[in-house]
C-alpha cells in the first residue's frame, strides 16, 4: 500500500467508508502525499499529456479566439485573462505569444492564473518567462469585470461523486475496507433531488456521475462575463450528459486501477457539459468538438504555415501532433469545447458555424 493508502484506510477504519469525491481529494490534494503534491503529472515524463504539451497551436488558437472575442466587444480596458489549471503554463505562454500583434491586447490584459499548488506556481512563473501575472487559489477570487478565461482539462480533475440506479432511487458508490484493502462498495438506497430527472433516462445498474464543485466555479465564471462581458473556453474530454462510470487512473501514460495506487497515479472523470451549460445560464453557450473547432480556428493553416521549416523526424512529430489533435480516432471528439458568451453577444469564432 502506499503511504496515502494507509491514511485512507486508517480513516475509513475510525470513521466508515468515503465517497468517491473524498477519495478523489485525498488522492489529488492531500497536502503530503497527493498526486498534484508530490508529483510532476505532464509530459512523456509524468503520467499525461495534455493538448498544450502535444503542439502550441493549441493554445495559439485558443488565444487568438479569446482575441478575436475582445476586438469584437469594442477592445474593453481593462481586462481579466485568466486560465484555470494552468499546469507548467504552457498555454498560457503560447496564448500570450500569438496574442502579441493584437493592438492593445496585452495593454489592456491582466494575467490571473488560478493555481493552488505553489510547485506548480513555481513551474508557470518560470515558463511565462517574465510576464506579469498574479495567482490566486479560487476561481471565486477572480476580479469583477471582463473576463477572458480557458480551462483546459481542469473540471475533469475536479471529484465527483457517483450514483449506481436502484429499483426506486440511488446508492452512493463509497470506498470502503474489506481484509485490510480498500474496496469499492454502495450505500443504502434514497431518494435525490439532483438526479430526480434521470430516474427518466436511466435503469437499475446504471450509473450516473455528479460533479459538486463544478457548478459553483462556472456560475462565478458566467456571473462577471453576463454582467460585464468575456469568453470562457472550457476544453476537456466528456459527453452532454453523464451516463456510466467514467473514473479512471492514470500512471505513466497507462490506465490504472483507480484504488491501486492511492497518490500515485491521476484520477479524472469525464465531464459533463450538460450540467456545466446549465451552470452557466444566463449566458450563451456552445459546444463543439475539439477537432472542428482547432480547425475552423485555422489549425491547418497554421499547420502548414509550421511545417515549412521542418523536415524529417521534426516534420513527423509536427503532423502526428496536428493529427492526434483534431483527428477522430485521437482527441478529436472525445474532447469537446465549451464556450460561454454575454447573453447579449453572438457565439464566438470557431463556435458559430
Amino acid at each position: 500500500m502506499t503511504a496515502l493508502a494507509v491514511l485512507i484506510a486508517r480513516r475509513i477504519g475510525a470513521t466508515g467508508p468515503v465517497t468517491v469525491a473524498d477519495y478523489m481529494a485525498e488522492c489529488l490534494l492531500h497536502p503530503e502525499h497527493g498526486y498534484y503534491s508530490t508529483r510532476e503529472p505532464f509530459g512523456a515524463a509524468g503520467d499525461f499529456t495534455t493538448a498544450p504539451e502535444i503542439s502550441q497551436m493549441f493554445g495559439e488558437l485558443l488565444g487568438l479566439c479569446l482575441a478575436q472575442a475582445w476586438l469584437d466587444q469594442g477592445q474593453p480596458s481593462p481586462v481579466t485573462l485568466a486560465e484555470l489549471g494552468p499546469g507548467r503554463g504552457t498555454l498560457m505562454a503560447d496564448l500570450l505569444r500569438a496574442t502579441r500583434g493584437v493592438p492593445g491586447f496585452h495593454e489592456a490584459a491582466r494575467v490571473h492564473l488560478v493555481e493552488a499548488s505553489p510547485r506548480l506556481r513555481a513551474l508557470q512563473r518560470e515558463t511565462l518567462g517574465g510576464h506579469p501575472a498574479a495567482w490566486l487559489d479560487r476561481a471565486a477570487d477572480l476580479p469583477e469585470g471582463p473576463l477572458f478565461l480557458v480551462a483546459n482539462e481542469f473540471f475533469d480533475a475536479l471529484p465527483i461523486r457517483q450514483f449506481v440506479r436502484g429499483p426506486e432511487g440511488w446508492r452512493e458508490r463509497m470506498v470502503g475496507l474489506t481484509e485490510g484493502r480498500l474496496t469499492w462498495g454502495l450505500g443504502p438506497e434514497t431518494s435525490l433531488a439532483a438526479l430526480a430527472y434521470r430516474l427518466e433516462d436511466t435503469a437499475p445498474g446504471d450509473v450516473v456521475e455528479l460533479c459538486p464543485a463544478a457548478g459553483p466555479i462556472m456560475a462565478e465564471i458566467a456571473r462577471r462575463i453576463a454582467a460585464a462581458g468575456g469568453l470562457a473556453l472550457a476544453v476537456d474530454y466528456g459527453g452532454w450528459r453523464s451516463h456510466g462510470d467514467t473514473l479512471q487512473a492514470l500512471r505513466a501514460h497507462r490506465f490504472d486501477d483507480p484504488l491501486a495506487a492511492p497518490g500515485e497515479a491521476d484520477l479524472t472523470a469525464h465531464v459533463d457539459f450538460e450540467a456545466l451549460a446549465q451552470a452557466a445560464a444566463p449566458c450563451g453557450t456552445a459546444l463543439v468538438p475539439q477537432g472542428a473547432l482547432l480547425l475552423r480556428l485555422g489549425l491547418a493553416q497554421r499547420a502548414a504555415r509550421l511545417a515549412r521549416s521542418l523536415t524529417g523526424e521534426a516534420l513527423a512529430s509536427h503532423e502526428a501532433a496536428s493529427r492526434r489533435l483534431t483527428d477522430a480516432t485521437e482527441m478529436g471528439t472525445l474532447f469537446k469545447a465549451l464556450a460561454v458568451f454575454s447573453p447579449q453577444g453572438p457565439a464566438p469564432a470557431g463556435f458559430d458555424a
